[in-house]
C-alpha cells in the first residue's frame, strides 16, 4: 500500500469514527484544493476542514461501505456507499441552516485524493448525486401532479 492510499483510507476512519475537524485539517495540505457537489471549490486547509466539519456534524453517525478502491501513483480513488441519518444541521452555502430531518440516507459516492511530497492532500475531489441526497433527506420540493 502507497502513500495516497494510507492517507484516503485514514480520512475515511475520520470522517466515519469520532469526527475531529482538527484531525481532519491535517491530513490537507495548508495550500490543499477541494472541489464538491455542494460546497463547490474549497482553498485551504481550514475551509476543507470546516466543510468536513460542517458535514460531520449533520451526519456524526456516518458510516461508509467500500466497493472500490484504487491507487494510482500518487493519487488514491474510492467508490462506495456513504450512510447514515440526518440527526445535526445541515449548513447552506448562504450561512443559514436547516434543522435536521431525522432521515436516514445512502448515496454512492466517487472521490480521489492527491498527495503531495510531504504525504498530505494537496488536491481532493467528491462527486456524489446532491439531489438524491436532498431527495432522500426530503428537502426536496413534491413535483406537481
Amino acid at each position: 500500500m502507497g502513500q495516497a492510499r494510507e492517507v484516503m483510507d485514514r480520512l475515511t476512519v475520520a470522517l466515519t469514527s469520532k469526527a475531529d475537524a482538527e484531525v481532519i485539517g491535517e491530513l490537507f495540505a495548508r495550500d490543499a484544493v477541494a472541489v464538491t457537489p455542494d460546497g463547490g471549490e474549497l482553498h485551504g486547509r481550514a475551509d476543507i476542514a470546516e466543510y468536513w466539519r460542517q458535514m460531520t456534524e449533520a451526519v456524526p453517525e456516518g458510516s461508509y461501505e467500500s466497493l472500490h478502491a484504487y491507487e494510482v501513483g500518487d493519487t488514491a480513488i474510492d467508490e462506495g456507499w456513504f450512510s447514515g441519518r440526518n440527526t445535526g444541521p445541515i449548513q447552506l452555502p448562504s450561512g443559514d441552516s436547516l434543522p435536521p430531518t431525522q432521515k436516514e440516507f445512502r448515496i454512492r459516492g466517487v472521490d480521489f485524493a492527491t498527495v503531495d511530497a510531504e504525504g498530505l492532500i494537496a488536491d481532493y475531489r467528491l462527486y456524489f448525486d446532491e439531489m438524491e441526497f436532498l431527495g432522500q433527506l426530503g428537502l426536496l420540493p413534491d413535483e406537481p401532479s
